[in-house]
């Protein structure tokens, strides 16, 4: 069995479990969640960034950049398969606990903002009054968490959340509160899912003999 990429019996039945895990997450509480935070939101506030620089065009970015992102994680699930249960536990976990954030925020879109008609799946994904706090800022970031010793991997995420973190602010779809909230709340959900999820964690870090848990 390769060291790298074979899975034990108990590792394909994690696997399995994420993958339902994250679908739960991403297929049925995520638009639940977006749908009843748009239907309630009210006016929108105003915001020491927002209010003091113009709204860009920033939406294929926005939507690409976030695609291309989630296939690159696709690729380092494939190149790395016992990685995959503690990626995606983690991640399903992010929006979750994300879910339960802007189903308690309803706070309206600041106006003007970028938007643009992606078609109905990816409008519906991608564009909403789900604010507090910025996904596209703190995916990435949480990814980097979990690649922290792998240095170019960590790099690049960090790089990711940076750029995300700009243009949700370049094009008014996020207010800044979002974007600062996203570091702390999501380093928090990093640490909780390292104690939620032990024997994963395990397994993602076994390829690298000096890895520790990130403190």
């Amino acid at each position: 069995m390769s060291r790298r990429t074979g899975l034990s019996r108990t590792q394909w039945i994690a696997s399995v479990q994420s993958v339902l895990f994250f679908g739960l997450a991403i297929g049925v509480i995520q638009p639940f969640s977006l749908k009843f935070a748009t239907e309630v939101a009210s006016n929108p506030v105003s915001d020491i960034i927002l209010s003091n620089i113009p709204v860009f065009d920033v939406d294929l970015i926005f939507v690409y950049g976030m695609l291309l992102l989630i296939g690159f994680i696709a690729i380092l699930c494939a190149h790395h398969p016992r990685r995959i249960p503690f990626m995606l536990n983690s991640l399903s976990l992010f929006i979750i606990i994300r879910c339960i954030f802007i189903s308690l925020t309803h706070v309206g879109p600041f106006l003007p903002h970028t938007s643009t008609e992606f078609g109905p799946l990816i409008t519906h994904l991608f564009f909403g009054a789900d604010f507090f706090f910025s996904g596209h800022t703190g995916a990435p970031f949480l990814m980097a968490l979990m690649y922290w010793r792998e240095k170019l991997l960590r790099i690049v995420f960090l790089l990711w959340s940076v750029v995300f973190a700009t243009i949700v602010l370049l094009g008014h779809l996020h207010y800044s509160i979002d974007v600062a909230a996203a570091y702390f709340i999501t380093y928090s959900i990093y640490h909780l899912a390292v104690q939620f999820f032990p024997i994963s964690r395990q397994w993602f870090v076994v390829d690298d003999p000096t890895e520790k848990a990130f403190i």
